[in-house]
């Protein structure tokens, strides 16, 4: 049964040409989406204020929330917009008034003139993301890694895109007003919106992440991009002001380089600039919240897509999606409607292809292989097969656990600490897929499928010894595969 806040706060539903958009061009969209961009996990379109059409393809599900990455970045702006105006601080406040104890001992000289806005407009005068000089931090002290590294322009003057720059920000909402900024935002704008169950990563000390680490659902990130479009408007009430909405995705500094694509637009308050128009939350992997104000729509996306793709992306939204919003109701046309929603209800990941049985079955289900020294510190693995699914039970130096896997279906696991991101969660719920790919071979797909990841194992078997090649779909970090050997024990 849905809860008080699903009834009450979830959207509005409209067929396409109800609101100026044809049936056809969004059945277009969603078909190049799977054939040239391939990893779109979910996508909702809204014109206004009301949703069109709404896709997820299966394993991904309307109830499922997703990891964010930087999407989060203008959430934590919102946090900021309300703080502000509540006056907890100002925009012109130094960076360093928040955190005298943090002081470096040899600060840069221009580290006294960073403020409140240079976090927000990604200006802080430092030359690279600081990120990493804070998350490799052994005492995990990720406030002194920020401010430990060197400040070399004039804050305000140069734009480096800073995820450490919205921790920041994080921390000081949360140094004055003394809750962290996911409970600020509880009854502000996750209550009001209907959003639950929020959760959001923190840091060492206990700060919410800010730049990264919220996940939602499809629905809540489309909710957010119309209240933007309504500029803090909400069901009547102006939740979030009107003047930081507007200044928040208007151009506070420009990042062009003469290239003509949606990253050299300009950078408002943890908001992108679009081309078209437009302006963007966006997040690594395909994680969009796309605001098109001329066009009084909002399309709220999640994928994981490899980052050469990001603009692929976007090209489809502008190319096909834009020019096909009217500005007035279009004829109803059935069938087109029937095609569009036959399609939408079918949506769905392939499983991995194959054999449900090989010739080498019997003599490997139920044995177990000793795995050599390994960066996942796996030390055994055991498959055992049965008549409709197999299972995988892998024991580590921190425990055991056992993963479903289906045979041309995806089965639906507990969660897993095996194949998560460290710096983002211990545990995540995995769907799974397996069959065989050759006598020898048995082919596994993981889906992380609350994140933008999946991993593909591949099993070769020769004799006593068991060969996994694990590949990830999408990293920040190298992508080459991971070679485990194992014997039988």
């Amino acid at each position: 049964m849905a809860s008080i806040l699903e009834r009450d706060f979830k959207l509005q539903r409209s067929l396409p040409e109800q609101q100026g958009i044809a049936s056809p061009a969004i059945l277009q969209f969603v078909e190049v989406l799977e054939n040239q961009i391939h990893e779109v996990h979910s996508f909702m379109l809204l014109r206004h204020g009301k949703v069109v059409a709404e896709g997820w393809w299966s394993p991904y599900g309307y109830e499922h929330p997703h990891l964010l990455f930087s999407l989060s970045k203008s959430f934590t702006s919102t946090a900021v917009g309300l703080a502000v105006a509540e006056g907890y601080f100002s925009m012109d406040d130094p960076v360093l008034s928040f955190f005298p104890e943090e002081t470096p001992t040899n600060q840069s000289d221009l580290l006294p003139a960073m403020r409140v806005r240079h976090l927000l407009s990604m200006s802080t005068g430092q030359a690279v993301d600081t990120w990493s000089y804070m998350v490799d931090r052994p005492d995990g002290n990720w406030i002194k890694g920020f401010l430990e590294v060197p400040v070399v322009h004039t804050p305000g003057t140069h734009f480096v895109y800073n995820t450490g720059a919205t921790y920041m920000l994080s921390a000081i909402v949360q140094k004055t007003t003394g809750v962290k900024l996911v409970d600020y935002l509880q009854p502000r704008l996750f209550v009001p919106l209907g959003i639950e169950r929020a959760a959001w990563q923190e840091s060492p000390q206990g700060i919410t992440a800010g730049g990264i680490g919220l996940s939602l659902k499809t629905e809540d990130i489309a909710k957010f991009g119309q209240l933007y479009l309504q500029k803090g408007m909400w069901r009547g009430e102006q939740i979030l002001p009107a003047a930081w909405a507007e200044a928040a995705t208007s151009l506070q500094i420009s990042n062009s380089d003469g290239v003509q694509i949606d990253w050299t637009q300009g950078y408002g308050y943890q908001f992108w600039r679009c081309r078209h128009g437009a302006y963007r939350g966006d997040g690594v992997f395909g994680q969009y919240c796309i605001v098109m104000p001329e066009q009084d729509a909002v399309l709220a996306i999640t994928s994981g897509i490899d980052l050469f793709e990001m603009q692929s992306l976007l090209n489809v939204v502008w190319e096909i999606l834009l020019p096909a919003m009217r500005p007035a109701c279009l004829p109803d046309c059935a069938a087109d409607q029937n095609a569009l929603a036959k399609k939408l209800s079918a949506l769905r990941m392939q499983p991995v292809q194959g054999q449900a049985s090989s010739p080498i079955v019997s003599q490997i289900s139920g044995r177990t292989y000793r795995v050599d020294a390994n960066e996942l510190d796996i030390e055994t693995i055991t498959l055992n097969f049965i008549e409709d699914d197999c299972t995988i039970s892998v024991k580590t130096v921190d425990g055991a656990e056992t993963i479903p896997c289906g045979y041309g279906k995806w089965h639906q696991g507990q969660s897993t600490a095996l194949f998560s991101q460290p710096l983002l969660f211990d545990h995540t719920p995995v769907t799974a897929s397996g069959a065989w790919t050759a006598d020898d071979v048995f082919s596994m797909v993981i889906r992380l499928y609350e994140t933008p990841f999946y991993h593909t194992l591949m099993c070769h078997f020769v004799g006593e010894s068991m060969l996994i090649e694990i590949q990830i779909n999408v990293s920040l970090e190298s992508m080459k595969p991971l070679l485990l050997t194992a014997q039988c024990v």
